[in-house]
């Protein structure tokens, strides 16, 4: 369980995340969805601890997560922000590695050999395996980072708009993917999107946030209503069922 009481956290003058108290429960796909600013990726990065908050206590399973060793915490959650760049030259395989050294310290045990292997086949890596980087594309290297995260083998996956990048064929098999880590691995994953209609087709639960507050939050049937969309980005939508789950048609 991620528990967030009173938090908050201000960049000079301008408060980002405004007192903000939520549950997330575990094994399951929250997805953080509100218009640009609303405070989504700073939430994210608060949670994982790569951002003080100013006010607030937040925890993962009971553990504070600014006062719990690096290396616990590390073993705990794992984090993909947006601005995942890298300035050494590394190939897909030495990116996924990194997501071991939680747990191997640089000495690799076939454990981890074996997780390394997994995550590159998980997302289709295989042929893309020993290429360097920067030789790949914008979606092929936002691909070997989610590898790279997955590798890690968190009980919480942190993910900061992990679409970045993808064509619609990727995209798609990367909420698949997420969705059977949680459905079939116990995995408990948060991530901030843009596109309502994946977080309604694939996410358990929406927080929606606003000028640093939640506004809305519930099960995906519950958020995507034309009454709550409107208050979220100030436009109309209309909505239609797919097998089940209702989607957003935009229009001006």
């Amino acid at each position: 369980m991620i528990r967030l009481k009173n938090v908050t956290k201000s960049f000079g003058s301008t408060t980002v995340v405004d007192d903000v108290t939520c549950e997330i429960a575990p094994s399951g796909i929250t997805s953080l969805i509100g218009p640009n600013g609303a405070g989504k990726s700073t939430l994210l990065s608060m949670i994982s601890r790569l951002t003080p908050c100013d006010a607030g206590v937040i925890t993962v399973d009971g553990l504070d997560v600014f006062d719990t060793p690096t290396d616990v915490l590390a073993r705990k959650l794992s984090i993909l922000r947006q601005d995942n760049a890298v300035s050494v030259r590394l190939t897909v395989r030495e990116l996924v590695t990194f997501g071991r050294y939680p747990h191997s310290r640089g000495r690799l045990t076939v454990v981890d050999k074996v997780k390394i292997d997994e995550a590159i086949a998980y997302l289709e890596l295989e042929s893309l395996a020993d290429r360097p980087l920067e030789e790949l594309s914008g979606g092929q290297r936002q691909r070997a980072f989610v590898a790279m995260v997955l590798c890690q083998d968190t009980d919480y996956i942190l993910l900061d708009e992990p679409l970045n990048n993808l064509d619609m064929r990727h995209a798609v098999a990367m909420m698949q993917r997420l969705r059977r880590a949680a459905d079939e691995l116990g995995k408990t994953i948060v991530l901030v999107i843009h596109d309502v209609n994946f977080a309604a087709a694939y996410s358990d639960s929406i927080i929606a946030l606003k000028g640093g507050r939640i506004v809305h939050s519930g099960t995906p049937r519950s958020v995507m209503t034309a009454e709550v969309m409107r208050s979220i980005y100030d436009m109309d939508m209309r909505f239609t069922e797919v097998d089940g789950t209702r989607l957003a048609m935009y229009y001006l």
